[in-house]
């Protein structure tokens, strides 16, 4: 018998040599190994640092009574730009800037908690519309971001995502923030990456959310340059500050001591001259008409005066502590060596100052929203407490106006300069010889993104994520870096906000304000009852001068521009409502919740956002807490939050206080309404019910709360009124503790968690109350072509 390992009878045998020798030969480490992809030879390092709410006369680079010497700095040896604008809301700004498309052609017409169905208002970023991170990231550098985000949809806030429009879903490889459009600075509930993270400290230990947002970025920078120093970074630091709520240490406050006892009107003639000066206005510049509605400064009592003041010292001391902690980070840029070679930009506001605070003021801006004024006897009486964790302040509208010099209206008012003009500094001393000088040309915050694609030698993308590419509607700004008398090359910009609307076009504004910024729940007003203003900006720098009555013909062809623009940018229909739209049942967007009328959550679920949690609002609700209370704890020791929403200035809380159950509801941080059983709760388990029959009626309507304890009542109590719209856009809903600021005092801030065991928590929910046929026509008209 043949060897069958002999191979075939015939021809020559196989050499098997070389399979068996190669898998014995040594490896060869000679070939290219795996590597990241490169950026461009020599491209600087990117820094963007957001300052929010801040209008364009607030900031002292730009003549204004906040000093900000990092601004300073920073502009002494790069640019100040005269003529940047933005979208005169938070999140549409953001939205463009990271995109470079305008806010509607990218579904973010408003703020992403006002989201509505119609295309320019969905709040959600396509795919087609990549990010700067998405760009930078791809191309090889590191990304980070700090702070505020305001651009994910509220409704995938959750634990359950999708997580892909969340920073680290949008290009960032680490993210160290919140989420929604203002933060508490004393309680924040903040995200690491998609994680939920809370201080460990409280303010009267040190804490303060900007520091420590800063303390974030430094250390992230450092670590960064430890280990890639071949790589450059891109780093957003968007401040929550100086957007309500003021809040800052009594330090920062004392050094504005008597600044702002002339008042408003004083304050912006004052600015005005140091414009000038500066030469960020023309010399012959003229203030912008006073707003309407709004008091002068002698109109006021004295107790009106007294907490205007203090407002305002909180305010600036506010804005220079935020200044003071871009300086630390600066600081260690500059210590890193690579300050000079990285191209800063420095947004001093996301729009224009807010006159949210209504004529009087508040030190709780939810009241304001919800069209309630605060009241100035209370305020008055409070005044030591004003930037304190007791109080969520904003100064009154005569300060915004102020802070808007030399320009008319506020943040919201897309029409006029005083809601979409802001400081813009840049500073890239590696790649630009201009040091301290004023650019003039036209700009807008779409424009960021091709600017800083330019810079770093990158090409605006085709595709991003295998994803055609939709059109960056941004222009480069570098050709005005080292040319002043560059001609300018956006030469049209619409505008459009909450129904209030404008267009440049080559020096003119056509422009028609539609809303007051402090009424955010008034009835409609007919969009065609809006009156057009006409201004020559190119003669008129601050739209002092109104030329409709003597150029109609001009007018018009500038509203067929409006109008040309708008179609193509997605603005229409219009719609006007602000409060309204945070309740999605009443926005018409998609509701997390809707159609359910049960939910069943376990002992430790948290950090629920308000379009996450169970729409309590408007509606009878039962919530049922299964607790479990072990045998040696005496009855005196039971303590501890069993269910929470909202915070200080806003919220529901079910609790136990020496063993006796409670009930809270606190309407906008001004009435409070407390039902509290006189029996205790013994060891052992049990179940705890929250009964709350609804009147029904109008939004806010009263209701009946009762308090049960294994189906006995134990207490009841009326509750006169309740929130309309949404209880806070910083704080969340929480089983077993109250995160944030406390709903009540009668337990202390974050350290308040359940002594016993929760087992489970149902809430019902019956449907809500039906509007009347008038509120239903009511709230139809609202949305309109």
């Amino acid at each position: 018998m043949d060897d069958p390992a002999a191979g075939p009878a015939a021809g020559p045998a196989p050499d098997l040599g070389d399979a068996v020798d190669r898998r014995h030969l040594p490896l060869d480490a000679s070939g290219l190994p795996v590597t990241p992809v490169q950026p461009p030879a020599g491209a600087p390092h990117v820094l963007v640092v957001v300052i929010d709410d801040m209008g364009f006369g607030a900031s002292s680079v730009y003549g204004g009574p906040c000093r900000m010497p990092t601004a300073e700095r920073l502009s002494d040896r790069g640019l100040r730009y005269s003529r940047f604008h933005v979208t005169a809301l938070c999140s549409p700004t953001r939205q463009a800037l990271m995109t470079g498309r305008n806010h509607h052609s990218v579904g973010m017409g408003v703020t992403s908690e006002m989201a509505t169905s119609h295309p320019g208002y969905s709040g959600f970023r396509p795919a087609s519309a990549g990010t700067l991170a998405q760009v930078l990231s791809g191309n090889g550098w590191s990304t980070a971001a700090f702070g505020k985000w305001h651009q994910t949809p509220p409704v995938e806030v959750t634990a359950s995502g999708p997580f892909t429009r969340w920073p680290t879903g949008e290009g960032f490889d680490t993210f160290y923030g919140f989420m929604g459009a203002e933060m508490n600075h004393w309680y924040p509930q903040l995200y690491a990456g998609t994680t939920p993270v809370e201080p460990e400290t409280l303010p009267e230990e040190g804490y303060h959310l900007t520091e420590d947002l800063v303390d974030h970025a430094i250390d992230w920078v450092r670590t960064q340059q430890a280990l890639t120093p071949d790589r450059p970074f891109f780093t957003y630091l968007a401040l929550g500050a100086t957007h309500a709520p003021f809040h800052v240490a009594e330090e920062w406050i004392q050094k504005y001591e008597g600044r702002f006892d002339a008042g408003w009107d004083a304050m912006r003639e004052e600015i005005l001259a140091r414009q000038k000066e500066l030469g960020v206005v023309p010399p012959e510049t003229e203030l912008a008409p006073w707003a309407d509605g709004v008091p002068h400064w002698e109109e006021l009592d004295e107790a009106g005066r007294r907490v205007a003041v203090r407002l305002m010292e909180t305010y600036a001391g506010f804005a220079e502590h935020a200044d003071q902690q871009v300086g630390r980070l600066v600081d260690a840029l500059d210590q890193l060596g690579v300050l000079d070679d990285t191209l800063v930009f420095y947004l001093l506001g996301d729009n224009g100052a807010s006159g949210e605070g209504g004529p009087e003021g508040t030190l709780r801006e939810h009241l304001v929203g919800h069209g309630i004024a605060d009241d100035v006897a209370d305020m008055d009486a409070r005044l030591d407490e004003i930037g304190g964790p007791t109080t969520y302040a904003m100064y009154p509208v005569g300060w915004a106006l102020a802070m808007n010099t030399p320009y008319q209206w506020t943040k919201q008012v897309a029409s006029h300069f005083g809601g979409t003009r802001d400081g813009l500094v840049v500073h890239w001393p590696r790649g630009m010889a201009a040091r301290g000088e004023v650019r003039h040309q036209f700009h807008h915050v779409i424009d960021v993104l091709p600017t800083v694609c330019d810079v770093v030698g990158v090409p605006l993308p085709e595709t991003v994520g295998g994803v055609s590419q939709q059109p960056v509607e941004g222009t480069s700004m570098r050709y005005s870096f080292d040319d002043p008398a560059a001609e300018e090359r956006r030469r049209t910009q619409y505008f459009e906000m909450v129904g209030n609307r404008g267009i440049y076009h080559e020096g003119w504004t056509a422009v028609t304000r539609h809303g007051v910024p402090w009424k955010m729940t008034e009835e409609p007003r007919p969009f065609d009852h809006d009156t057009w203003e006409l201004y020559d900006t190119s003669r008129d720098w601050s739209q002092a001068a109104n030329l409709a009555a003597a150029d109609p013909e001009r007018l018009a062809r500038l509203q067929a521009l409006f109008d040309e623009e708008a179609t193509k940018h997605h603005v229409f229909p219009l719609d006007d409502r602000v409060t309204e739209r945070e309740n999605p049942e009443l926005a018409g967007r998609y509701d997390l919740h809707r159609g359910r009328t049960r939910m069943v959550l376990g002992g430790h679920t948290g950090r629920l956002s308000e379009e996450a949690a169970p729409n309590v609002k408007n509606r009878s609700h039962r919530v049922v807490v299964d607790i479990d209370i072990p045998a040696d704890l005496p009855p005196q020791s039971v303590e501890g939050v069993l269910v929470a929403q909202g915070g200080r200035f806003g919220g529901w809380s079910l609790y136990v206080v020496a063993g006796h159950l409670h009930y809270a509801y606190n309407r906008y941080g001004k009435d409070l309404t407390v039902v509290r059983a006189e029996r205790v709760i013994w060891p052992g388990r049990h179940e705890v019910v929250l009964d709350f029959e609804y009147d029904g009626g109008p939004p806010g309507s009263g209701g009946e709360a009762r308090l049960l304890l294994d189906r006995e009542q134990l207490a009841s109590g009326r509750v006169p009124a309740t929130t309309a719209y949404y209880f806070a856009f910083d704080e969340t809903f929480n089983v077993g503790v109250d995160r944030g600021s406390p709903v009540v005092d009668d337990y202390p801030p974050l350290r308040n968690a359940f002594s016993g065991d929760i087992l489970q928590v149902v809430v019902d929910l019956a449907p809500s109350t039906p509007l009347g046929p008038e509120a239903e026509a009511m709230l139809a008209a609202r949305v309109r072509d």
